[in-house]
């Protein structure tokens, strides 16, 4: 009696690499796990303002101060990112970050129409 070594379907025998050939690995396939590059985008920055506009007022306190964040790194010369950030941290009873964001704006826009009331906020905290 002879007996046939089989092996079963879909399963196929490992093969020797040829010397001096090395496994190549997939690209990273999931770009979320990547660190986000920031670069100038006032169109960005601007959009991430209006999300967070409608998140404070909606208070949601946190998801605005993340997309006021966000609007600061795409365009970190932009005042408005900086005030609201400083009033959602503020709403969050951050007061550190909230003296932090309101200070870059003081600097950003020292003769704005609201720095008067943002040096009062600031003075309280």
């Amino acid at each position: 009696m002879h007996l046939a070594l089989c092996l079963p379907v879909g399963i196929a025998q490992e093969q020797p690499k040829p010397a001096g050939q090395e496994e190549q690995v997939p690209p990273e396939e999931d770009a979320s796990s990547l660190p986000k590059e920031y670069s100038f985008n006032p169109l960005q920055a601007t959009k991430e303002i209006k999300v967070g506009n409608y998140y404070m007022k909606r208070g949601k306190y946190q998801a605005a101060a993340q997309r006021f964040r966000e609007a600061t790194k795409w365009n970190a010369q932009l005042p408005e990112a900086f005030l609201r950030l400083g009033a959602a941290e503020d709403k969050l009873k951050n007061p550190k970050a909230a003296r932090e964001a309101y200070a870059k704006y003081l600097e950003l826009a020292p003769e704005d129409k609201e720095a008067k009331e943002v040096k009062k906020r600031v003075a309280k905290m």
